[in-house]
């Protein structure tokens, strides 16, 4: 028993030293777990801490870095626009005498400067920043147009946008060089002689002129339809509008429309335009199909087009009257209400339930509920407000004062 016993003995202590190692490192592998959950949690807490720390006042959150020319996402659902008060946020100087301003809605916003300018500018519609003072000189032989040797100029009036947010479509009231002759007029006929003019292609990433396209004479309103296939503009003294087919690149047809078209629409649906006869007292409808023309009756002198998005209503500014009309597409019925001295032009909301409108003898833009027409608000708002245009994605009003300013306005609260 005593050589059985310390055998026993040796076993017992080497099962013991083993038990001891395996516990070890049990309690070990324990131990790692452990601090791996803890730091699991430990880096979940400092996450939802910086989430917290973002949403707190005055805190910093992190943003995504912005593409070029792509407007931000709303960061909150908005007011019904009738509900929304205008708040003037900022006053824009410099060289310029904004004769006309569009929103692409999607981060850009193009002012076309008064034609002895010679130049559009550009600006971020978030930070409103100037991004681009474009001259609009060229070469046509650039572009395959013969006739016009060297560097010539043209006159920007009005702009439009591509729906695929590339390109911005600006008109030229004359251009200027060798092979044209005089500059147009606002008093003219088709007989009167003057030259055609040209459509300038904008590419929204270089920000240059990367076409043109031979229209009418002294052409002004240009509008693009919702397939994008086509280019519409109102060439004041030939009485026509001009059709461009972006495939084609060219002009493929002119429209006999009336005395001085200038302001144009296309209905969401993409099946007709409509332009105003601002030498008259009616819209020139265009079915985009048959290309087919009727007229619609709406009030003396109509100058600035808008139309709400399921096409049923278009509202106008009345020149010669010095009122806003709403016509009614489906019964013809036109209301009508005064919002100031010689209303020019005039923009509707994101959501259509209003529109502004800037009168340029009075120095005032108006704001408008659209289902009747009552008058919101009035503000001063400069020397010779003639142009303005709605920012969808930021939920401000643009206006151009020919004095030589852009007006900002928040309409989000």
């Amino acid at each position: 028993m005593r050589d059985v016993e310390p055998r026993i003995a040796r076993r017992e202590a080497r099962r013991r030293q083993v038990r001891r190692r395996r516990v070890t490192a049990l309690a070990g592998l324990a131990l790692a777990l452990a601090l791996v959950v803890a730091l699991a949690v430990a880096w979940t807490g400092s996450g939802a801490d910086s989430q917290s720390a973002a949403a707190a006042p005055g805190a910093q959150p992190e943003q995504e870095a912005e593409v070029p020319g792509t407007a931000p996402k709303p960061e909150r659902p908005r007011k019904r626009s009738d509900r929304t008060k205008l708040v003037l946020r900022e006053t824009l100087g410099g060289d310029i005498a904004p004769k006309s301003v569009v929103s692409s809605g999607t981060g850009l916003v193009f002012a076309q400067n008064m034609m002895y300018r010679h130049s559009m500018t550009v600006y971020d519609a978030r930070t409103l920043e100037l991004r681009k003072t474009i001259p609009d000189s060229i070469r046509l032989a650039r572009f395959g147009v013969k006739g016009h040797p060297g560097t010539v100029q043209g006159a920007p009036v009005e702009a439009a946008f591509s729906p695929d947010g590339k390109y911005a479509y600006v008109s030229n009231y004359s251009m200027y060089g060798a092979g044209f002759g005089p500059e147009g007029d606002d008093e003219c006929t088709p007989a009167s002689g003057y030259d055609d003019s040209f459509v300038y292609r904008i590419s929204l990433e270089s920000l240059e002129i990367d076409d043109v396209y031979r229209v009418g004479s002294v052409p002004k309103v240009v509008a693009v339809t919702p397939d994008g296939r086509f280019v519409l503009v109102a060439n004041w003294c030939s009485w026509d509008l001009s059709v461009i087919s972006t495939k084609a690149g060219r002009e493929v047809r002119r429209i006999r429309m009336g005395e001085y078209p200038r302001g144009v629409v296309v209905s969401s649906k993409g099946d007709a335009a409509y332009v105003a006869i601002m030498g008259g007292d009616y819209l020139v409808r265009v079915d985009l199909d048959t290309w087919g023309t009727s007229t619609l009756p709406i009030g003396s002198g109509p100058r600035a087009l808008e139309i709400d998005r399921k096409g049923r209503w278009i509202y106008a500014t009345l020149n010669m009257e010095g009122r806003v009309a709403r016509l009614d597409l489906r019964t013809g019925r036109v209301t009508k209400v005064t919002t100031g001295e010689r209303p020019r032009s005039l923009a509707i909301s994101a959501d259509g339930r209003a529109l502004y409108v800037v009168n340029y003898d009075s120095g005032t833009l108006t704001k408008l509920r659209t289902r009747d027409l009552e008058v919101l608000q009035t503000e001063q708002a400069c020397n010779l407000p003639i142009g303005i245009a709605y920012d969808r994605p930021n939920a401000r009003v643009w206006v151009a004062c020919y004095g030589g300013a852009l007006l900002v306005y928040d309409d989000s609260r």
